[in-house]
């Protein structure tokens, strides 16, 4: 999910573009978060988490995944990179309400992407800027949308992210069943200077050494609305600190609730 730089295995190095450039959402994480790293099983049933399959040969990667949410029965909602990137191919298809990577759930044809005007494709600070992107599907689905929050909650404020990413920083091999991990809205000064913002959230993980890497790009952030059910506050975008391993946090994730209008109007627009 985040701009996946390098990643070493066994010695050798493995280059992604992650989130910047191609992620291919192997989405990695430049280092920082993806299936998440000592995430565990899903403790309850998501119907709207989507999952994209994609890969990036020309960078070795061939069996790539970005997460997503159902905001509407038409459309999911992910990161810009995971659907935009050098070498990025897409599937063409989108998977909804599964925990498993590769089967059950609903498969839809994507017809078109919407990439919000603003993103920039960068590296460090300047990476993850307006980091979202519209995926319309083909025909509708059963499953049921997840609603958006007015608002992020306030540092602090208890958070929920899932993902089918790497369990292991340093490796590209991505988790087959859906993860989740406890995690909690950071203040802006928790991620490195420049990083959180109006528009991108610092995310601190309430599970000693643990974060959402490689493959958990676009994937959700969720938090407690008004009547204990989950709202979309935050979509994976990258870390939220250079040089430092998924693990260790922090992630940087987009404010869902920032971009409401332009959201609302793409929908309409291009219904």
């Amino acid at each position: 999910m985040f701009s996946l730089k390098s990643v070493r295995r066994r010695g050798a190095r493995i280059t992604a573009v992650g989130v910047l450039a191609v992620a291919a959402c192997a989405t990695l994480m430049t280092g920082s978060a993806g299936a998440i790293v000592n995430g565990t099983d899903p403790t309850e049933q998501y119907p709207f988490m989507a999952t994209i399959p994609e890969s990036a040969p020309k960078h070795g990667l061939y069996d790539g995944t970005c997460g997503a949410s159902l905001i509407d029965p038409q459309w999911v909602l992910t990161a810009a990179h995971c659907v935009q990137g050098d070498g990025l191919e897409l599937d063409g298809i989108v998977r909804i309400g599964s925990e498993e990577r590769k089967s059950g759930g609903t498969v839809r044809a994507i017809e078109r992407t919407v990439i919000h005007p603003g993103y920039v494709n960068g590296d460090g600070k300047a990476a993850n800027q307006h980091d979202i992107a519209l995926v319309r599907l083909d025909r509708p689905v059963a499953e049921k949308p997840i609603r958006i929050a007015e608002r992020a909650g306030q540092p602090g404020t208890p958070t929920r992210i899932l993902g089918f990413g790497t369990t292991v920083d340093t490796e590209l091999k991505f988790a087959e069943r859906l993860r989740e991990l406890e995690t909690r809205r950071g203040a802006d000064a928790e991620c490195a200077p420049g990083y959180a913002d109006r528009t991108r959230l610092c995310t601190i993980s309430r599970v000693p050494e643990a974060m959402a890497c490689f493959g958990d790009s676009g994937g959700p952030q969720l938090q407690r609305g008004r009547h204990g059910r989950w709202e979309l506050v935050g979509a994976t975008s990258g870390p939220g600190a250079p040089g430092v391993a998924c693990s260790a946090g922090p992630g940087l994730y987009t404010n869902v609730p920032a971009y409401a209008d332009w959201i609302r109007e793409t929908l309409k627009r291009k219904a």
